[in-house]
């Protein structure tokens, strides 16, 4: 038994150092390593406990001991899961019992990026960009800092797809036939058909018990001299901790989300993000006017978010060059006849909305370079999945599913009116979920929301969320019986606190 936990440390070592080095981290770390084994203060005839006291010294320490708590969360856990998958014989085949929703997910992917060439050829517009004209490019870069003043005909752009477009889709899945005497009984309207195992109340209350704790919550008098304790020790878990009361100090949630994120700045982020920007200052790319065209079908629009416009453009505009994303965001995977189709250099295309995943993100940081990797590293952890056909537990179709099983659990009455009326409940709160409350929520509330996202590193708390709103105005629902009309009951979110509503909806009976 001894052996094989020793061999298993041994894999798990070997798999944290391969990681490590092939992170951006690694070179300046071993650099400074090299530099410290020369310090006098090392001696040679004790390497080990000098080394080790010299890089305590440095702060190297915690720096590597926050890239290994990252990786751990990220990378590492995903390979596993991958592996797990493979043990047990579920690739990707017909006989999986998942596989329409992988394939589901495929063909939702295939489907938006035929979209984007279709428009390609439509315009008349190569997909891959062309250089920008002399002329062209130098107004690009003298407008940089005020973009909403650059002239750009966008008449003929539309969004390729918005969040009713794949609520649409999901609504039509259909799972492998079933043989029980009671499937003819169950209305085709519901999404509760799909068989993804998803948290009843007693499980998110045990995830989520920290909210449930006196001391969680209340204002205590030195709650920023524990932020800025915590921000000191540079402890990417302690952050992450910190987060879950729900009650951050808003000059330090930048910083707190950027250490559980591992967002913090280095010298080569700011050349990478220089790079991308000479790629959108020297070529014109599609993607250019749908991201254009969304901030100012959303953002622009907004009464809380207008005023960030020109930042908006620059991180999303950016964000649309970045390679690197492509190469950190699952897709599910499936074999499904049919041409495939190539997307924007970043692998996501834009949708009607996207740029209120950054917006929030403008509230935090004054330099739109510490905004984007933040931004781009939470929309690769958690935005991505609400936007794409997935299996994983934290997907938009787990998420949908949680939301369903809440419902006709714990407000039986609301599940009946909806179902009297025939309106799908997912209708109504869809655009709450794929957006993750931004655009719809005060950027305060909003920002405590994804304050508790982060700190109990879990999407669930959305279709939670959902859930106690409509308990909240159950008793107007009740009284309507049209979508419009509940629609309109729920369309002002402005009065709605988060955390009170989040530790009533877990300690409900």
């Amino acid at each position: 038994m001894e052996e094989l936990q020793d061999a298993s440390i041994h894999h798990m070592t070997a798999k944290v150092i391969a990681a490590i080095k092939n992170t951006k981290s690694y070179e300046p770390i071993y650099k400074e390593l090299q530099k410290l084994v020369c310090n006098p203060s090392v001696d040679t005839h004790d390497m080990r406990n000098t080394l080790e006291d010299a890089i305590k010294s440095a702060g190297l320490e915690t720096e590597i001991r926050n890239i290994v708590y990252n990786l751990v969360r990220t990378r590492l856990s995903r390979t596993d899961d991958k592996n797990l998958a493979n043990k047990q014989g579920a690739k990707p085949t017909v006989s999986d019992p998942l596989g329409y929703l992988k394939r589901a997910g495929v063909l939702w992917d295939r489907r938006v990026r035929k979209s984007l060439n279709a428009m390609c050829t439509e315009l008349k517009v190569p997909l891959h960009g062309q250089p920008r004209i002399s002329a062209d490019r130098e107004d690009f870069m003298a407008k940089w800092n005020e973009l909403s003043n650059y002239n750009m005909d966008l008449a003929n752009y539309r969004p390729v797809y918005a969040p009713k477009d794949l609520l649409e889709v999901l609504l039509s899945l259909k799972g492998p036939a079933k043989t029980t005497e009671n499937t003819d009984q169950i209305p085709q309207w519901e999404f509760s058909h799909i068989a993804l195992p998803v948290k009843n109340l007693f499980e998110l209350r045990a995830h989520y018990a920290d909210l449930l704790r006196s001391d969680s919550y209340l204002g205590v008098p030195d709650l920023t001299v524990q932020c800025q304790r915590i921000l000191e020790a540079r402890h990417a878990p302690m952050c992450q901790q910190f987060l879950k009361k729900g009650c951050t100090p808003a000059p330090y949630r930048g910083a707190l989300w950027a250490s559980v994120l591992d967002s913090k700045l280095h010298d080569y982020d700011i050349e990478y993000w220089q790079k991308l920007r000479n790629a959108v200052w020297t070529t014109d790319h599609i993607v250019d006017k749908l991201v254009f065209k969304d901030i100012q079908l959303t953002a622009s629009n907004d009464d809380q978010y207008f005023v960030f416009e020109d930042v908006l453009y620059q991180v999303l505009l950016c964000f649309s060059r970045d390679t690197d994303i492509g190469g950190c965001v699952e897709y599910e995977s499936f074999p499904v006849k049919g041409k495939t189709y190539e997307g924007p250099p970043s692998g996501v295309v834009p949708f009607h909305g996207i740029c209120m995943f950054a917006a929030p993100f403008c509230y935090l940081y004054d330099s739109p370079v510490s905004l984007y990797y933040t931004f781009r590293a939470f929309y690769i952890r958690y935005c991505h999945r609400l936007t794409t056909i997935n299996t994983h537990p934290q997907g938009i179709v787990s998420l949908c599913l949680l939301f369903e099983k809440l419902l006709q659990t714990y407000e039986p009455q609301l599940w009946s009116h909806f179902r009297e009326l025939q309106i799908q409940p997912l209708r109504v709160v869809f655009k709450w979920l794929m957006r993750a409350f931004s655009g719809h929520l005060p950027p305060d509330q909003l920002l405590v929301l994804w304050d508790l996202i982060l700190g109990f590193d879990s999407l669930e708390i959305l279709p939670l969320f959902a859930i106690i709103i409509l308990s909240f105005r159950k008793e107007s629902i009740m009284q309507v019986a049209s979508l419009d009309s509940i629609e309109a009951i729920l369309a002002d979110l402005s009065s709605i606190k988060v955390l009170p509503l989040v530790q009533l909806a877990l300690s409900r009976d």
